[in-house]
């Protein structure tokens, strides 16, 4: 009797592990999105059905959003709070927050999350989780190829490693903030530039916590630059498969790759609503030199809206740039942080269908914030080009 007990938990125990992880590796990105700017590779090392997680998120004006996680504990209930958090993370990300930004609303639906997972007489008198919040921790990273800057944030997770195009690792320096759950927390972002080629090296602690030379392993595969990222990232699960852990790993490999000169151009336009008709004889002459005359009527259309609505509303000074990459990005920035609302122009209305010809035409839209102003952008396809190829968000 207590051999068949012992057997049948065993097997209760190994069907609970199994759904877990089934249910992570559901909950992750199967692939990552085909880019341009940022080649990329990951690894997933599943060992006890924990709530490890990356993601490779696209933004606006060719930016790449690099995501790597990891919720506190095992089992199906953490493979199910790392898919919310996943999806909050993105969500998040899709309205082009800064990293610091970012982080400090995802800590707080983090410990919103976290006290639902609870019993009220688990919670002190504060409502707050009495374990001090912590429920994962997470690193979020941006890269802009035009700049060729990464801005980067951590909330309590290890700091990311940085390889240069001759091979050297470096680890790179950002300050860390509390982890996720404690919904009081501060984060920082540190910027660094980045050569054509470097390799920014993401992963959980899990990855490490095998022996002590593990982390001199990882830095001594990373050294090596002549080879594919892919190859790369298995040759590390081979140095590290020695190493006994007993935690899920995830490692995040992205090769940089900042646009030239001539993929990106910008000009700063006085604020006259003049300006209109040289805003889109200057965007029409670009497109004849990127050969992209498909799309010119479409694209002056949207400028015209843009530019116009910036003059109007906005502030000054205003601006319009356009970059070439997967798609055709349409960017306006004034320095008036009102929101545009795109609203429901009734048939008698003489205005008010900008933005629904803004949205009509676009592959995507939104509006970027800065510290002062705005950038209204929006993205089309470019000629006989389709996004049925691109990962979906789940």
């Amino acid at each position: 009797s207590r051999a068949a007990l012992g057997i049948d938990h065993a097997s209760s125990y190994t069907r609970e592990r199994n759904t877990a992880t089934a249910l992570q590796r559901h909950l992750l990105p199967s692939r990552t999105p085909d880019l341009t700017t940022v080649e990329t590779a990951h690894l997933y090392l599943p060992v006890s059905a924990g709530g490890d997680w990356f993601d490779v998120i696209e933004l606006s004006g060719a930016r790449v959003g690099l995501v790597v996680g990891d919720v506190v504990g095992h089992g199906i209930e953490v493979a199910a709070m790392m898919g919310r958090l996943r999806t909050a993370l993105r969500t998040l990300a899709e309205l082009d927050l800064e990293p610091d930004e970012l982080l400090i609303h995802l800590d707080e639906i983090a410990a919103r999350l976290a006290s639902e997972n609870v019993d009220a007489d688990e919670l002190d008198h504060d409502g707050d989780i009495p374990t001090g919040g912590r429920v994962a921790t997470c690193a979020y990273a941006v890269y802009d190829p035009v700049k060729r800057h990464l801005t980067l944030a951590s909330a309590g997770h290890p700091a990311p490693l940085l390889v240069s195009p001759e091979g050297e690792v470096a680890t790179v320096e950002v300050e860390m903030g509390p982890a996720l759950g404690t919904a009081h927390g501060t984060y920082e972002t540190a910027t660094h530039s980045l050569e054509d080629g470097a390799v920014l090296c993401l992963y959980t602690d899990g990855l490490l916590a095998g022996s002590d030379q593990a982390a001199d392993t990882l830095r001594r595969v990373l050294t090596h630059q002549d080879r594919a990222l892919s190859e790369t990232a298995d040759a590390i699960a081979y140095a590290l498969a020695d190493d006994q852990a007993d935690d899920d790993a995830v490692l995040l490999l992205a090769r940089a790759r900042g646009l030239s000169e001539d993929q990106a151009v910008h000009w700063d336009l006085p604020s006259d609503p003049s300006v209109v008709a040289a805003a889109r004889s200057l965007a029409g002459r670009q497109l004849v030199a990127w050969g992209l005359e498909g799309i010119a009527f479409e694209t002056e259309l949207i400028i015209s809206e843009l530019v116009t609505n910036a003059i109007r509303y906005g502030e000054g000074p205003v601006s319009l740039r356009l970059i070439r990459d997967r798609h055709l990005t349409c960017e306006v920035t004034d320095g008036s942080n009102t929101s545009p609302h795109m609203r429901r122009a009734h048939d008698t209305d003489e205005g008010g269908r900008g933005l629904y010809l803004v949205m009509s035409m676009s592959h995507r839209w939104g509006t970027r914030y800065a510290a002062r102003g705005k950038t209204v952008w929006s993205q089309q396809l470019l000629p006989g080009r389709t996004d049925e190829g691109d990962p979906s968000p789940g």
